[in-house]
């Protein structure tokens, strides 16, 4: 593949408009990125009356987004549509697409926690697939041991490192059922932070012991199930003293590939957040994730970002050590897309029924009842 597809292959960007633009479907079409990752202003919204009206996500618009854009790729090329559907705050899609409770709430739920996990996860995959979506960028793998923790709180699928295995895994295993790659997310562990990443970098620091029991465990129980995994912009000491994880090779490949055996696709935080873009900038970050062992860099919201992104990963990909990495990075994510789109058309296209079905919404009271 030529340096302009392999770069383009690695950059999963946000974008603008509740409509795919010409322009972004000729990106599409010329490999000019691997991923978009979609955010709520990219979904078209209505105010549905009522004595207390409320506004409604247009799943038909978001249906015929996402099919424009798969219509745009080749067939040797296709990208991956991503967003973010946790639950709780976090979930871009409003009803009528089920509105899940936090995950934490999961805790309540004693020994059916796995057997809800999974059938949540099923929930979320039908749905998403039903709306043309290919990956749910979650779950949520941090055990949240700061109640402080002003980024996680009730993101988190857990207080231990057994809790959050085991309900991540059957998460995961119900999106996979309905035909939707899941991501967990934040490797190494973002439960043990004080400050957002999104407004400054955070630092995790334990000892390495300490970190393996509680932090790296539900990772190193469930990566080998888990199709990607995003890296988190926090800084280890014992792990690594000099860069945050999204950017150190100790821990992406050392540790990521090499100690607990990771083969999936490894995709960056985004990159627009302030412990990467105040610090490194995002252009260099993107060539330092890449060679760190990334396979995929996320960069969300702003497109002079995007730009100074592909302009220094086609720079760095003169010298032939990188150029190697970023072919094996993008060998990955479009192996990745293309076994993910073969998979996709075997399947029986979903209905409109399936957004917001009676027994999904079911599944959500029962989350939140306890």
């Amino acid at each position: 593949m030529s340096i302009a597809a392999d770069v383009g292959r690695v950059l999963w960007l946000g974008v603008d408009g509740t409509a795919p633009s010409r322009g972004l479907r000729a990106a599409v079409a010329r490999q000019a990125l691997g991923g978009i990752v979609l955010g709520s202003h990219n979904l078209r919204t209505t105010v549905e009356p009522g004595p207390v009206p409320q506004r409604v996500t247009d799943v038909a618009a978001l249906i015929a987004w996402t099919a424009a854009v798969r219509a745009a790729a080749p067939e040797d090329a296709p990208v991956l549509i991503a967003l973010d559907h946790e639950g709780g705050a976090v979930q871009r899609i409003r009803a009528p697409a089920t509105q899940w409770p936090p995950m934490l709430a999961l805790e309540r739920h004693g020994p059916a926690d796995v057997e809800l996990a999974r059938a949540i996860g099923r929930a979320q995959g039908v749905e998403l697939a039903a709306l043309g979506v290919d990956v749910n960028l979650a779950p949520v793998l941090d055990v949240l041991t700061n109640p402080t923790n002003p980024v996680i709180g009730d993101r988190a699928l857990g207080r231990t490192a057994a809790e959050v295995g085991r309900r991540a895994a059957a998460l995961a295993a119900g999106l996979a059922d309905a035909g939707v790659l899941a991501c967990g997310k934040h490797f190494p562990g973002h439960g043990d932070t004080a400050v957002d990443s999104h407004r400054g970098l955070p630092v995790v620091d334990q000892p390495r012991a300490r970190l393996e029991a509680v932090e790296l465990a539900p990772f190193a129980a469930v990566a080998a199930a888990l199709p990607m995994i995003m890296t988190a912009h926090v800084v280890y000491p014992a792990l690594d003293p000099t860069a945050p994880a999204t950017l150190s090779r100790p821990i992406v490949t050392d540790l990521l590939r090499g100690q607990l055996g990771y083969r999936g696709l490894i995709v960056t935080d985004d990159l627009d957040m302030a412990a990467i873009a105040d610090r490194q900038g995002v252009g260099p970050a993107a060539v330092a994730a890449i060679a760190a062992g990334c396979d995929a860099v996320m960069i969300a919201h702003d497109p002079r970002h995007q730009r100074e992104a592909r302009a220094a990963l086609t720079a760095a990909a003169a010298a032939p050590t990188f150029r190697r990495r970023l072919a094996e990075a993008a060998a990955r994510g479009r192996s990745l897309a293309i076994a993910h789109a073969a998979a996709r058309a075997a399947r029986p296209p979903l209905g409109l029924d399936a957004i917001g079905a009676l027994a999904h919404r079911q599944l959500a009271d029962r989350l939140a009842g306890g």
